[in-house]
């Protein structure tokens, strides 16, 4: 009769303790990897929020100057206008065609400065939106980097502790992250308090 022989308890519980141990560590690379992805997608959030906030903010001084310039030239022209009838009915021909040369003259101008400031400020609007859509990612990884930096150390926790329940914790903490970063990403939720 062949000999069976009987598994050892020890080295069946060592065994199943490193199959645990294997999956928790693996699944942890996982959540690294999807920490990264995260910590990636909040900093470039960050710098495309600020750029575009620089962006906006020249883009509205670029308008204030031709506020400015558009003024300046309303203000000669109105100059103008008051100029001719200061002078009354015993200006000569002449004098009226010049300064109705002039008049129409700075009045293009500031039609001019009028239609390029309406340009520069749909552009300063565009990029107001793009930096409040940034600004609107940014908690998302935020929170998300922190769930998933917790899921690790509840994973190592869990590899120390052979404790399933730790491992069931860090899987719960690291897709709730998960979840966060690709609304991050995608805003397809927003959520009231993150705002």
């Amino acid at each position: 009769m062949a000999e069976i022989e009987i598994p050892d308890p020890e080295e069946m519980s060592e065994i199943r303790e490193k199959a645990f141990t294997r999956k928790v560590a693996l699944t942890t690379a996982i959540y690294a990897v999807i920490l990264a992805v995260t910590s990636l997608g909040g900093n470039n959030a960050m710098k495309e929020m600020l750029l575009a906030q620089q962006q906006a903010s020249d883009q509205w001084a670029y308008y204030q100057a031709k506020v400015i310039r558009e003024h300046l030239y309303r203000i000669e022209k109105m100059r103008l206008e008051a100029g001719l009838l200061e002078r009354g009915e015993g200006v000569s021909q002449e004098v009226r065609d010049h300064y109705e040369k002039l008049r129409k003259k700075v009045e293009e101008e500031e039609r001019r400065y009028n239609s390029e400031k309406k340009e520069i400020e749909a552009e300063a609007r565009r990029l107001e939106h793009e930096r409040d859509l940034n600004r609107d990612k940014d908690p998302y990884f935020d929170y998300a980097e922190v769930l998933l930096q917790i899921a690790i150390v509840m994973a190592t926790v869990a590899i120390l502790s052979t404790s399933p329940l730790m491992y069931g914790f860090s899987i719960v903490l690291a897709a709730v992250g998960a979840m966060l970063s690709a609304n991050g990403f995608l805003l397809l939720v927003r959520l009231p308090f993150f705002h």
